[in-house]
């Protein structure tokens, strides 16, 4: 089975480089897409409806900002828009496709631009409640990967010029730490790959300066020994990230 994840920084604008283009020849099961900025009904692009997937949007109530979208070659048997907090729901953050076994999800982080305490907080707040929802689901008899758009940096080897930023605050790390170390959760990336050049976001678009890897997989601890594959995608530049293609050994 094979997922791609990428960041859009708006879906259309996205397609237009030749995302889709390029995703549907990768033979993916499913493409996960974050920040579309723009809202399901409002997409004037055909190439955003691949006709051999099933498109799954959750809009973010102002649909210039955020939107996540999940695309499965398979009809999954359902589908779950947002995690149930309300003061993060209406930013189109999440979207899950349930199959038998197991869960994909699209996740777009809140990100906190740096010195922004407000945002800064609200950041942390998400992910007190994050780490609570994935706590509890452990119980149940399903796995999961959630894809996306961290918005931290976990390790000094995903991060280009390592320095204390939002994104990579001690406070931000130390989240992951519980989701990887306490809940069993692991970056799937990671268990494929340890090389330490691999950058998937570049904020100024140059991309051989101050890269940063924040957009991959997670899976919960029963998908571990399933990830063959990973790597990021940077033959073509879609927006200043580049796609995260895993394999897993799954099958429906």
């Amino acid at each position: 089975m094979r997922v791609i994840n990428f960041c859009a920084e708006g879906l259309e604008e996205a397609a237009q480089k030749g995302f889709f283009e390029w995703a549907t020849k990768q033979d993916a099961d499913f493409i996960c897409v974050q920040d579309l900025r723009v809202s399901e009904y409002d997409i004037k692009n055909d190439a955003c409806f691949p006709p051999d997937y099933n498109a799954y949007f959750f809009d973010a109530v102002e649909s210039s900002t955020n939107g996540v979208a999940v695309y499965c070659r398979e009809l999954p048997k359902a589908i779950m828009t947002g995690l149930g907090f309300n003061e993060f729901d209406v930013d189109g953050l999440y979207v899950q496709a349930d199959f038998e076994r197991y869960s994909v999800a699209s996740f777009l982080a809140p990100s906190a631009a740096d010195g922004d305490a407000e945002a800064q907080e609200r950041k942390m707040r998400f992910y007190d409640q994050f780490l609570a929802h994935f706590s509890k689901v452990r119980n149940k008899r399903r796995e999961y990967i959630i894809t996306g758009n961290w918005n931290i940096a976990f390790e000094n080897t995903d991060m280009q010029n390592p320095r204390e930023v939002s994104g990579f605050l001690e406070e931000e790390r130390d989240l992951l730490g519980q989701l990887y170390d306490e809940l069993g959760y692991a970056d799937a990336f990671r268990l494929a790959d340890t090389d330490d050049d691999e950058y998937t976001w570049w904020p100024e678009g140059e991309r051989d300066l101050n890269g940063w890897r924040v957009d991959t997989q997670v899976v919960s601890e029963g998908l571990r020994g399933t990830v063959e594959r990973a790597a990021v995608y940077r033959g073509e530049v879609f927006s200043n990230h580049a796609p995260v293609i895993i394999d897993y050994e799954i099958d429906f």
